[in-house]
């Protein structure tokens, strides 16, 4: 592992139980911070409502910690604005925002059209499809943005379960970043391996910062925001927190192949100059004493072509 990642894993790591609300609001208040919680949402009627009722009660009623409560609806097609809004969010419709730029599918245009939408100091963002949400979710993400003013993007880590026919199985979830954005990221971005859930939908930003950078329009926004971030102010600038297990709605195998492919076209677009892909993959076990990392050596060589090693030994064999 390289030096830096393992500094910045050490230094930037954190957990969400390291915070109380109480704690951020004094420190929110402090700093004269306004926070503004975003939903970006497509046909989520059945978990909408639950997530935004626990953030009114817990972070808006019993602790004001957030003071803009939003659901980005992307043209839903069930209940999900009118259970938002039963729920006590605004809800928002991306086509009513920024009318003269049009219009494009994708969860990225959500979170841009977001940003101008809102108005906080400081943006978190949180999928609409979570199952058993947290308001510690937001604490978490939070605490880095409240109390280090060198940080400017935080991103959430954790366990997924994944259900499948024969149970849930307690870390199976997360398959396009362990097949496609880890791998990405270790052989281009090395210094973001350390980076445990590159893909999670759950982060959160100073709004300076999320003002400065493109956001890609499909599933290829959280890789894109991560490299043009740090690329923007550097490692340290981000962190991560450990919010324990997130359960979702999985999507099939068909979905994820489409996932993959915008987020492999992000990462095209913003590949390194020449040179040789990294050889090295960092991946992450979940411990009894918290995160434990491996590396591997996933580099391949080539060989030649038989026929050139065959001219090469004067064999004279040829296709006729």
């Amino acid at each position: 592992m390289h030096p830096d990642v393992r500094r910045w894993l050490r230094q930037r790591t954190f957990t969400a139980d390291a915070w109380h609300p109480a704690q951020l609001l004094a420190a929110k208040q402090a700093r004269e911070n306004t926070v503004t919680l975003v939903l970006p949402a497509l046909d989520e009627e059945r978990t909408v409502g639950p997530i935004v009722r626990a953030i009114r009660e817990s972070l808006v009623e019993q602790c004001p910690l957030v003071d803009e409560l939003v659901v980005i609806d992307s043209g839903s097609t069930d209940r999900t604005a009118q259970r938002a809004a039963d729920a006590g969010a605004r809800v928002v419709h991306v086509d009513t925002v920024l009318t003269g730029h049009g219009s494009r599918p994708g969860k990225g245009e959500a979170l841009w059209k977001s940003l101008h939408a809102t108005t906080g100091d400081l943006v978190v963002f949180i999928d609409a499809d979570l199952i058993g949400f947290d308001p510690r979710f937001v604490v978490g993400l939070l605490g880095p943005l409240l109390t280090d003013p060198t940080i400017g993007y935080v991103k959430a880590l954790y366990d997924r379960p994944l259900t499948t026919t024969d149970g849930i199985v307690p870390s199976g979830g997360g398959r396009v970043t362990e097949l496609v954005a880890r791998p990405l990221l270790n052989a281009f971005w090395p210094h973001l391996a350390g980076v445990v859930q590159p893909l999670s939908g759950e982060y959160a930003g100073r709004r300076t910062v999320l003002e400065q950078v493109p956001f890609v329009s499909g599933y290829g926004v959280e890789l894109g925001l991560l490299v043009d971030i740090v690329d923007l102010a550097g490692l340290d600038a981000i962190a991560q927190v450990d919010l324990g297990t997130r359960r979702h709605t999985h999507q099939a195998d068909a979905a994820l192949g489409r996932m993959a492919g915008q987020i492999l076209q992000t990462a095209l677009a913003r590949r390194p100059g020449p040179g040789p892909a990294g050889s090295s993959l960092l991946q992450f076990l979940r411990t009894a004493d918290g995160l434990e990392t491996v590396v591997w050596d996933v580099g391949v060589s080539e060989r030649p072509p038989m026929s050139a090693v065959r001219g090469a030994e004067g064999s004279g064999r040829s296709w006729s």
